[in-house]
């Protein structure tokens, strides 16, 4: 059984050959890429990588500045759109594409068709986002079925809440955007409520307040009271959206803040999408870890984020602001259902690993990389560019320099241009170091696949018995093993900028578990960096501990 690995790329950004980078650029100027671009090759270099599944961010239409009224597009007033390209979590239109990405915008849909198709074709699954919690203030479908009604199209405007509306209402007020806006304002009588459940008509720059937040039937004003008897209108018209595109050949949905939409719509939607879509992988974003179980069990979610969990306390290590045992606490919180998270180190709305405010650069995270992929065998996903060290200090216009990689402006990424470029050609344009990482992540992601215990194999912490005299701890070096069937690893991380020379304790108890405990000796190859191999007594093992050498932020895995 190979591990699930998902690639998230934003196709407005893969691809965009366009160098001239002028800051809040239009998209004349600086470019966008297109779904086009994510060709038979690229697709063939990420599946040869051991990705399982492709995550496209952003492919539905949303609200953007550009002007596409030629093409039967409402324009939107940009006063309700953040940054020149707009946010893709700001849905204007359900059932379509968004026309940044098309190469001919009026076959839009077709194009991301043939993009299902290619992406299938090279063994892989497609992934897109589902955004249920809140839609853009100037939504309009143009390309909904027949049948459809758009959102809002039957509500009682004059009530603030009833459960057959599609959104929150603040009747009597005009709704005004932030800022001073006397150029061709966007005028919304009576108000609706913001995304972020902000029920002002004046909501704060900090609010999400280019979305409007949709009514799934709880009164959130009035103690959040449950109205779902009978089933309210916004849950038919979301459970038509994800019947739509799984009807495309999507094959799963990262459901955007999926905590802010009750558990009982997931429960009811989920189960009838599955009736016919019975493979249907449902990604949720959750970050109240109350809550993981109710999503898991109740909602039927496939998977969660780990993001207050194990990704904070890696990131925390990696930081130098906790210690090495938050990454263990983080471990045993989930231990009963880690099957279900799905862990990372890197997304659209994450710090970069290599910027500023983490690393500084790609080399010094890559402990912190392995820790994460290979702990256990539950998914893992990649974010485009991490694999080369791309540190996001680019300051594109709406995104200043924040360490992360803009969603909201148009612009084109050196480091992923020239990672295009070199997939294309089959010539390398990339540096030295972004080579040498990109190896070391197709390295370690094909171990995952290959070696049943890193695949399919159980987990054994062995920090617990690694205190005494200094042990791990202190030295910022993690130890653990994985193992299937007798097989067995052991891997070591070097969180440190130094050198170490360390012990690792492995307790009988531990060889017990695995099912070796009758050997008096044990020999390991080194299979990550080509190390020498190591050998051992059983008994200098589970007292003094094996002897090891290990470089300033290297891993090393031991194959018994």
């Amino acid at each position: 059984m190979s591990k699930t690995v998902i690639y998230q790329v934003l196709p407005r950004l893969f691809g965009n050959m366009q160098s001239a980078n002028q800051y809040n650029g239009t998209l004349e100027v600086n470019g966008s890429g297109k779904l086009n671009g994510i060709n038979s090759k690229v697709l063939n270099h990420f599946k040869k990588m051991g990705i399982s599944h492709m995550w496209y961010t952003g492919v539905i239409e949303h609200a953007t500045t550009t002007d596409y009224s030629d093409f039967g597009i409402v324009k939107d007033k940009a006063h309700v759109v953040k940054g020149l390209a707009g946010s893709p979590y700001a849905i204007k239109d359900y059932y379509d594409i968004d026309p940044d990405l098309a190469t001919d915008v009026d076959k839009r849909l077709e194009e991301f068709d043939n993009l299902v198709k290619r992406t299938h074709d090279a063994g892989l699954k497609v992934i897109i986002d589902f955004i249920p919690n809140h839609l853009a203030r100037q939504y309009s479908s143009d390309a909904k079925p027949e049948g459809i009604k758009d959102f809002g199209e039957d509500d009682d405007q004059s009530q603030s809440f009833i459960a057959s509306n599609n959104y929150y209402y603040l009747p009597n007020t005009d709704f005004k955007a932030p800022g001073d806006h006397t150029d061709d304002p966007w005028q919304e009588i009576p108000a609706r409520a913001t995304g972020n459940d902000c029920f002002s008509p004046n909501p704060d720059i900090t609010d999400w307040f280019e979305t409007v937040k949709l009514n799934y039937g709880v009164d959130i004003q009035n103690n959040r009271q449950n109205n779902f008897d009978p089933i309210p209108d916004t849950w038919h018209k979301m459970k038509d959206v994800l019947w739509y595109w799984a009807s495309k050949g999507v094959d799963g949905f990262r459901c955007d803040m999926a905590e802010m939409v009750p558990v009982e719509f997931w429960q009811w939607c989920i189960a009838e999408l599955k009736k016919e879509y019975s493979e249907l992988l449902f990604v949720a974003e959750v970050y109240q870890p109350d809550l993981y179980q109710a999503y898991l069990q109740h909602g039927g979610f496939d998977l969660l984020y780990d993001k207050v969990g194990f990704y904070d306390s890696v990131i925390d290590v990696l930081k130098d602001h906790r210690p090495m045992h938050v990454i263990s606490d983080a471990w045993h919180r989930i231990d009963s259902f880690s099957s279900n998270m799905l862990f990372f180190l890197e997304n659209h709305d994450e710090l970069r690993l290599a910027s500023d405010y983490i690393c500084g650069n790609a080399h010094s995270a890559w402990p912190a990389w392995v820790l994460t992929a290979a702990y256990s065998s539950n998914p893992i996903m990649i974010y485009a560019g991490q694999e080369i060290g791309e540190p996001g200090m680019d300051e594109e216009g709406f995104s200043g320099r924040d360490g992360r990689t803009t969603i909201f402006d148009y612009w084109s990424v050196d480091s992923l241009r020239r990672y295009y470029d070199s997939i294309n050609k089959g010539e390398s344009e990339l540096s030295d170091s972004e080579s040498h990482l990109l190896n070391n992540y197709q390295k370690i992601t094909s171990l995952l696949n290959q070696n049943k215990p890193l695949s399919e194999g159980g987990v054994y912490d062995l920090m617990w018995c690694n205190k005494e005299s200094g042990g791990l701890e202190q030295s910022k070096v993690y130890a653990w093993l994985r193992y299937h069937e007798k097989e067995w690893l052991l891997l070591v991380a070097n969180f440190s900028d130094q050198d170490k020379k360390t012990r690792v304790i492995i307790p009988e108890h531990a060889l017990g578990i695995i099912g070796v405990d009758n050997k008096n000796y044990y020999k390991g190859k080194e299979i990550m960096e080509g190390a020498r191999p190591i050998s051992f007594p059983k008994e200098v093992a589970c007292t003094k501990g094996v002897g090891l050498s290990i470089k300033a932020h290297q891993v090393l895995i031991y194959q018994f």
